[in-house]
């Protein structure tokens, strides 16, 4: 099977795990958000855990993975030392997050928030032992194992979240689901793995020297995106409370969730193919802006038609006393769309070998937003917080496109001939959406359905007429 059928067949696979994970997980979240006494309070601190679980994760495999698929590394005894390096990372990251409870409870002046914390430090116990395993999978291509262990997982810590919600668990629920889906995820990667390594007795760290170097970078771009893409939840929970930090989270979750759950994985697919591209450079422009023209044709229409339904979906999905997120939702669209246009420099900066490219660029935007995040927090509330990301967005998105020039060269062009005609067939499906509003009727579920086929029929055709070819679409079929 050829890189582009191996892309192909991962696309697939990657799509239909994407599909599977994003019903659960927002379905998940619509029946907490009417299930839980406090819903609000559970989902500020449900959000404090995962920011501390995703921080910590940045370190617990000391970004081997882009390493180990830019060098296509097979060596036994390297991957061991790798391997067990990530074990003695995990171990140290279980304690780090029992020292600092006292300190986070005492920042986030929330005492239920140690309860959660303990249940979530077995995170890393648990996905270091099948970290390495998925690393290798990626490699070499295996998104059909990936995925199907994905649905798996998602599944079953769904189905574990709301039965223990039910039975009374509140903030504890979603945790305890998380770390079911990891364990089950875990378990799987080490069978499917085992093809591709097991570890032996070896361990010597200047033979990974090159990783090391290579991982610093990656720690460092991921450390600095950490705080740049989370530095309202951090500060929303420190100075304005637990519960406005659950009504932020779920106006993000609404908003930039399509982003996150889309994006992830169509750059999962690319990057192992991308890193094989990595000496011809003009094969790699080309990859880079298909993959922006494929998420910009998924995501740009989906947000665009969140914006002008919000005051229809929220109410209607989450419940009554969810309506206040609505303004913020509407915000959270546009960072949405600018968010899935960056996703694509990772694997480029990556695939290059300039991952202290994302570094500096990261750095950079956290110099600015701290500050403007930190002065709008306390006058202006959630709203100024959200419009200050908004703005730090932008700028974001406008140094991505620099450094884009400088590792592909000129592409801003060709960028902008792709992404004329999704933009074109949304602003066609939102004109469609607004004449139904205004001469048929916008309240109830009915109205709510027909607007949202109405605007999935207007943009499907445009596209199918003046951009997908039929032809495309039968030779894409047969390569499935």
């Amino acid at each position: 099977m050829s890189n582009k059928q191996k892309a192909i067949n991962g696309a697939k696979w990657t799509t239909v795990s994407t599909a599977v994970n994003a019903v659960f997980q927002f379905g998940q979240a619509a029946v907490l958000a009417r299930m839980l006494a406090s819903a609000p309070v559970a989902f500020g601190i449900v959000s404090i855990s995962t920011l501390i679980i995703n921080f910590l994760s940045i370190f617990a495999h000391f970004g081997f993975s882009n390493s180990i698929i830019y060098k296509q590394e097979t060596n036994q005894k390297i991957l061991s030392t790798i391997y067990y390096l990530n074990l003695l990372i995990g171990i140290f990251m279980f304690g780090v997050i029992y020292l600092s409870i006292p300190a986070l409870v005492l920042y986030y002046h929330e005492p239920l928030l140690a309860g959660v914390l303990k249940i979530s430090a077995f995170y890393f116990p648990i996905v270091f032992l099948g970290q390495i395993y998925n690393i290798l999978l990626e490699k070499e291509l295996k998104f059909k194992s990936i995925a199907l262990t994905d649905i798996i997982s998602s599944v079953l810590g769904t189905s574990v979240t709301i039965f223990l919600a039910y039975r009374g668990y509140q903030a504890k629920a979603p945790v305890l689901g998380f770390l079911t889906a990891q364990l089950i995820k875990t378990i799987v990667q080490n069978f499917t793995g085992r093809q591709y390594f097991s570890p032996v007795k070896y361990f010597n760290l200047p033979e990974i020297k090159e990783f090391l170097i290579f991982g610093m970078y990656n720690i460092g771009e991921n450390v600095v995106g950490f705080f740049n893409g989370n530095i309202d939840n951090i500060l929303i929970g420190g100075l304005l409370g637990v519960k406005p930090l659950g009504y932020y989270t779920i106006a993000w979750q609404i908003a930039v969730f399509p982003v996150t759950r889309l994006c992830p994985v169509i750059i999962q697919t690319a990057y192992p193919i991308m890193a094989k591209l990595k000496d011809n450079i003009e094969d790699l422009k080309r990859a880079y802006l298909k993959i922006v023209d494929f998420i910009a044709c998924c995501l740009i229409p989906l947000l665009i038609g969140l914006f002008l339904m919000a005051f229809n979906v929220v109410p209607l999905i989450y419940g009554a006393r969810w309506a206040s997120t609505v303004p913020l939702v509407k915000i959270f669209v546009f960072m949405g769309i600018f968010s899935c246009l960056m996703y694509p420099t990772s694997p480029v900066a990556n695939s290059t070998g300039k991952p202290n490219y994302l570094f500096y660029r990261n750095l950079l935007m956290l110099i600015i937003k701290v500050p403007l995040i930190c002065v709008i927090a306390r006058p202006y509330g959630l709203i100024g917080i959200a419009y200050g990301f908004l703005v730090t967005t932008f700028v974001s998105l406008v140094l991505n496109f620099l450094l884009i020039q400088k590792l592909i060269g000129s592409f801003f062009m060709r960028f902008l001939k792709d992404i004329i005609k999704p933009l074109l067939f949304s602003l066609a499906m939102a004109v469609a959406i607004l004449l139904y509003k205004y001469f048929i009727g916008d309240t109830g579920v009915v109205n709510t359905v027909v607007q949202i086929a109405l605007g999935g029929a207007v943009y499907a055709a445009l596209t199918l007429k003046f951009k997908l070819s039929f032809d495309e679409i039968k030779n894409l079929r047969q390569s499935l």
